[in-house]
This record gives C-alpha cells, structure tokens and sequence, in this order.
C-alpha cells in the first residue's frame, strides 16, 4: 500500500468518523425476492428515505406456528420509515418490540437493536414534501395507540378479512384506527399520503410476507401487490459492511 493511500484511508476516517459513521444506518446487499442472507454485492451504504418499507423476521417458534395457521410465513413483522416531528428519520410500527403498542422511534436507534434478520425496500422515487408530511402526519397522530391483539387473533379464524371473496369487500381502508396490526399501519399511512391506491388496498388483509414477495396466496392481494411499483425488491441489511 503506497503512503498515499495510507494518507487517503486516514483522512477518510478523521473526516467521516470512521467506516460506521459512514453509514450510521448500516448496509444494503442488492435487492432480490429472496428470504435467505447471501451476501449480493455490490453492498451499499444504506440511505433511508421517508416512504421505505422495513420487513422484520426471527425465529421465534411461536410466531411461526401463528404464521402456518394463519397461512403465512417469514417476514412476520414490518414497519414504515418516516420522518419525526423533530426532522430524524423514524420508523413507526403497530406492535414495536413484540409489545402491545404502536411506537415511532428514532431509525438510527431502532436497527441496530433489532435482534433477528431485515430487509427493507426503498422507493424508487423520493417523496414530495407533501407526501412526506403526510406520511408524519399519521405517524405522529397514531404513536402510542394499542396493538390489536383481537384482530391479529381473528386472522386464524374464518371469520377474517383475508379470504378469495370477503378481502374485496371487508378489508378497505378506514383512515385512522383506535387499533392496529403492523401492515395494516404500513399501509394506511402509505394511502393517507397518497402513495398507493385507496380503491385496491386492502390493510387489514394483507401479511408482511405479500409485502415482501409482492405475490399472495389471496387472490385479491395478489392481483393488487400495493408496493410492486414504486418500491424496489427486497434487499437485506447488515449493520456493518461484510
């Protein structure tokens, strides 16, 4: 390594805090339809974005007995990035930490911690400010709302929403909720703002596994995957750049 190299690679590290500092919101392999942890380069610093969907899996036993008889599977959990009150890049999520209660916290804090596996599709396109402030408007207002424990429940019943006929009928949006199931808040932000279509949504039917395939065993989901447009692929994280 010459000397000059060596001076570039400090100077680097005195001006941007080190390789971490770089990228305080961790890595992002390329994006696939795929649940597995290749790495696929190129790995890019991952760069949030209002409007980004975040897709959270682990391996806990009961949740994936809940997922079967629910006839879903892995990814079980999402989440949608927006930006806070206080201008931070946050992520609002129904059933935060595997508790009973909507929560928005800081983006920068809330990765790190997570203790299972992530994948995350950006926009295509930024947001406008409209958009953007739409999208905080309803995470502001819905933070600290329950969980609904009654409706995740009712999805490993027949009397759910989600079923070949019923999802059209049953499952519209309702704008803001006393209760929420985590897609369902994903997407009834994502209508509020106007960034996916309120007249073939359907939140209360649809898993974080059709959000992350963009295909469903529905048909009704199926036929109208509400981010295969605008979102790219599934791409996973990494905290640090492997």
């Amino acid at each position: 390594m010459s000397i000059s190299t060596i001076s570039l690679f400090f100077t680097t590290l005195v001006f941007t805090g080190g390789p971490e500092q770089a990228a305080p919101h961790g890595f992002l392999n390329q994006p696939a339809y795929s649940l597995d942890r290749n790495v696929r380069p190129p790995v890019t610093p991952y760069r949030p974005q209002a409007g980004d969907v975040i897709l959270f899996s682990d391996a806990n036993v009961l949740w994936n007995v809940l997922y079967a008889i629910a006839l879903t599977g892995a990814p079980g959990h999402t989440g949608l990035v927006v930006r806070m009150e206080d201008g931070r890049l946050g992520i609002i999520e129904a059933g935060y930490n595997e508790t009973l209660w909507v929560r928005l916290n800081p983006l920068d804090e809330r990765l790190p911690i997570y203790k299972g596996i992530l994948w995350i599709r950006q926009r295509k396109t930024p947001v406008s400010e409209t958009e953007s402030r739409l999208l905080t408007e309803y995470a502001e207002t819905i933070n600290g709302r329950r969980y609904s424990v009654i409706r995740l429940l009712t999805q490993l019943t027949p009397f759910r929403t989600r079923g070949p006929i019923r999802t059209a009928f049953l499952a519209k949006p309702k704008g803001y909720r006393s209760t929420y199931i985590c897609s369902e808040s994903v997407l009834e932000a994502l209508v509020h703002a106007g960034l996916i279509n309120a007249e073939t949504t359907r939140p209360s039917a649809t898993f974080p596994r059709d959000l992350f395939f963009d295909q469903s065993p529905n048909p009704y989901i199926n036929r109208h995957p509400p981010l295969a447009c605008d979102w790219e692929a599934p791409a996973f994280w990494n905290r640090c750049n492997p």
